[in-house]
């Protein structure tokens, strides 16, 4: 009887044994991992010109305040049609417009103001002075925003490649923290843009002046936009396995 109980806690032992082994084995060894960030600086050419027009017409008819300023927009839209431009309308607006009198020292009501704006660019300067000037010297239209920008035909592409150089520039900050210990950055585990920016400024307003165009700034002596190239900045965050 002694005995079989004997074997009996023996083959308990060894089977406990056994299954500490297994445990052991098939517990994953936990992964080391390295988090460190990365930036990409970088800039793109500016490749569009836009250019902002508004008609503003002024009457005590509110109706026909709305049909002038339409009317007149039409007119521009039209002819727009006829070029290579894409326009887009960034305001459309119609208010009771007063003055400060100073001799009767109140508010006095001038009318009904309509304004209508449309956004307009192009793929160069010419094409956007050619429509300037088809419009100089006409009554109730303004220019305001001229600027120069980057199409997002061009931008994408390029943020797409910064933000790889960011993901480079991070695995090279991860090797370089390890390699003391002989190690390197091995698979990507994650990673997250913190901060992705582009910047861009108007760079000059013109007012239409008869049939030429007045230029506030930003215009070098041959009368050419300086533009600045539109500024990228990418920051990523990115943890990688450690091996």
């Amino acid at each position: 009887m002694k005995k079989y109980i004997i074997w009996i806690l023996s083959v308990v032992g060894f089977g406990a044994v056994v299954s500490l082994v297994f445990d052991f084995v098939k517990k994953p060894t936990e992964i080391r991992k390295i988090n460190v960030s990365g930036e990409c600086l970088t800039s793109v050419p500016k490749d569009r010109t836009a250019i902002t027009l508004r008609v503003t017409t002024l009457d005590k008819n509110a109706a026909k305040s709305m049909k002038m300023a339409t009317d007149k927009m039409a007119e521009i839209t039209d002819y727009l049609k006829t070029v290579d431009v894409k326009m887009q309308t960034t305001e459309f607006n119609s208010y009771e417009k007063t003055e400060w009198n100073h001799e009767l020292q109140k508010s006095v009501d001038l009318g009904i103001e309509t304004r209508i704006a449309v956004e307009v660019s192009a793929d160069s300067m010419e094409k956007i002075e050619v429509m300037l000037n088809k419009f100089a010297g006409q009554e109730d239209i303004f220019t305001e925003n001229l600027r120069m920008f980057t199409s997002s035909e061009t931008l994408k592409p390029a943020l797409d490649k910064c933000l790889s150089v960011a993901l480079d520039d991070a695995r090279a900050r991860a090797n370089a923290l390890v390699s003391g210990d002989n190690l390197k950055a091995g698979k990507l585990l994650s990673v997250s843009y913190d901060n992705v920016s582009y910047g861009e400024r108007p760079v000059a307003n013109y007012r239409l002046v008869g049939a030429k165009m007045a230029v506030a700034e930003s215009f070098d002596t041959s009368g050419s936009i300086v533009g600045k190239d539109t500024e990228i900045t990418v920051n990523v965050s990115a943890t990688f396995e450690i091996k």
